[in-house]
């Protein structure tokens, strides 16, 4: 928690500094004790993913190009109809990504929705519901809170989209339908992830979707691994 206080008058001047004691300026973002000034310079260092893109995974491209798809979505098109990330996993954002992921770390739940409604703003709009990427129950028990699930339910506060936490679970093979009408399932979903490495657990989730009646699944994530694509044989 970071207050902001004038020092302009002396008695402010030593409120602000028993303030400081007791509760030591941190970083929103990584919760370190340091100016919360300085996150402003963490988030200039990261590379944030726009377009040129692959019109279809999103996959980064130096120049423009049109709009094509990279050499792997051609030769094998994914279940997903898009995917796109707000910035880059790298050394930049790494310890940022971790301190959510693992540490417990959920102060910047608000910058990071706001960076991937941005990413998203292309299919967010259209959207009927927001579903996140399940986590499985001793991995949840481990981390105390699905990561995704936190992404989404502060993406659908300022999006269009419902969120619905439930819909997906890691021990079924596809979504429940039990009382859900036909119209129901055809519904245009958006999948929350926060960081997408090689596109497998989006690609699963997307597949369990359509099976179960969704006429498009796009898929929206925090960070995603950028690197050369291996082809699949």
């Amino acid at each position: 928690m970071v207050f902001s206080i004038s020092k302009e008058n002396p008695f402010l001047r030593g409120v602000a500094h028993i303030v400081d004691t007791v509760l030591p300026p941190q970083s929103l973002v990584t919760g370190d004790l340091r100016d919360a000034g300085e996150d402003g310079s963490i988030w200039s260092q990261l590379n944030f993913l726009d377009e040129p893109c692959c019109q279809s995974c999103g996959f980064p491209f130096e120049f423009d190009q049109g709009e094509i798809l990279c050499g792997r979505c051609i030769i094998k098109s994914p279940s997903y109809d898009m995917a796109r990330a707000a910035f880059q996993y790298d050394d930049a954002s790494r310890s940022m990504v971790l301190g959510f992921k693992h540490g417990g770390r959920t102060e910047g739940l608000t910058t990071f929705a706001a960076h991937m409604r941005r990413a998203g703003r292309n299919f967010l709009p259209q959207a009927d519901m927001l579903i996140p990427v399940p986590l499985h129950y001793s991995r949840r028990i481990k981390r105390r809170y699905n990561q995704s699930a936190l992404l989404g339910r502060v993406l659908a506060k300022i999006s269009r989209p419902k969120f619905e936490p439930d819909f997906l679970m890691r021990h079924r093979p596809t979504p429940p339908q039990g009382g859900k009408s036909a119209s129901g399932r055809r519904r245009y979903v958006v999948l929350i992830d926060d960081v997408m490495t090689t596109g497998a657990t989006l690609e699963s989730c997307a597949r369990s979707l359509k099976r179960a009646g969704a006429r498009r699944v796009d898929a929206l994530a925090l960070a995603r691994v950028v690197k050369a694509a291996r082809i699949p044989k």
